[in-house]
């Protein structure tokens, strides 16, 4: 584990998109962080030593997905699946696709393995996954404002996890999508990568920006610190709740979201810019994709 120092730190970004605004003063205290996400083999560990099924791998309950095709309704997780040239970025689903069988053990679908995986980060974990293998740990999930602390390496207000300058031509400084989203990446992008594989930031923390978006455990809200006071507190800086956090867009699935923070594989400057530490999204916390991980934190 790596220590983070407490202190107060600029959270957010005025300049970016507008789920991250306003930019504002957060304290947070001291506390220790996992170097890395969590990868194949030690979630395998996990799931040897207590039998653990993942949301991924249980039946799905008809009651909670109205309108859904019985088809669907099986064990499987969403998978990233290039498309065959240039598409409206506009539709997502062209290349997301729910995939019966597609779990942590079979990232790709149930044809693909973990074979020289082992130090890849686990994906398809809902929030729940995540959030048992930190217990079994004696761990914790991360709130955003630790995640975002941490991240910034103590590069306070940097755009990036490095600085203010974008990735230059030749410079391999995090692992995003590279080429032209979402049907043609360069070699050795387009996929995860195994954990370290890029420099660390000031804390020594490795993959801050890009592989896999992480889980954390606070709720998301469309408006960063919408009902927060002044001197924020780092368990939940917006005081959001349950209800605040499902999506007004689709009121017909009342699934909670958490925040996930860090972008992944797929995070494009020319479709999402958002492998930097003040970027946040919302994820269904029963939902696992094939670019979501987690790293778990303890205290002090």
């Amino acid at each position: 584990m790596v220590w983070i120092p407490g202190g107060t730190f600029p959270m957010g970004s005025d300049v970016h998109y507008p789920e991250e605004a306003p930019a504002r003063e957060v304290e947070v205290g001291g506390f220790w962080m996992s170097p890395t996400t969590v990868t194949n083999a030690e979630f395998g560990v996990f799931v040897s030593e207590t039998g653990y099924v993942t949301v991924a791998e249980r039946p799905l309950d008809p009651s909670e997905f109205p309108g859904a095709p019985a088809e669907n309704l099986v064990p499987g997780s969403m998978v990233f699946t290039g498309t065959p040239g240039p598409v409206d970025l506009r539709h997502l689903s062209q290349w997301w696709t729910w995939t019966p069988g597609a779990d942590w053990r079979h990232p790709d679908g149930p044809a693909s393995s973990l074979t020289g995986r082992d130090d890849d980060p686990v994906v398809h974990v809902a929030h729940e996954d995540a959030a048992a293998y930190a217990e079994w740990a004696g761990l914790a999930l991360p709130t955003e404002a630790q995640w975002e602390r941490a991240a910034r390496g103590g590069l306070e207000g940097a755009t990036y996890v490095w600085g203010n300058e974008p990735e230059a031509a030749g410079e391999h400084l995090a692992h995003y999508w590279h080429g032209d989203f979402p049907w043609r990446a360069e070699p050795g992008y387009g996929t995860t990568e195994a954990v370290g594989s890029y420099a660390p930031n000031g804390y020594g923390l490795f993959d801050m920006a890009g592989n896999v978006w992480e889980w954390t455990d606070d709720w998301y809200v469309e408006t960063r610190f919408a009902d927060a006071s002044p001197c924020c507190v780092p368990r939940d800086p917006r005081g959001g709740s349950v209800e605040d956090s499902l999506d007004p867009r689709q009121p017909q699935f009342r699934v909670p979201r958490k925040v996930i923070k860090g972008g992944s594989f797929l995070c494009a400057d020319s479709y999402c810019l958002r492998y930097r530490p003040a970027a946040r999204r919302p994820q269904m916390i029963d939902t696992g994709m094939s670019h979501v991980g987690f790293r778990c934190v303890g205290q002090a």
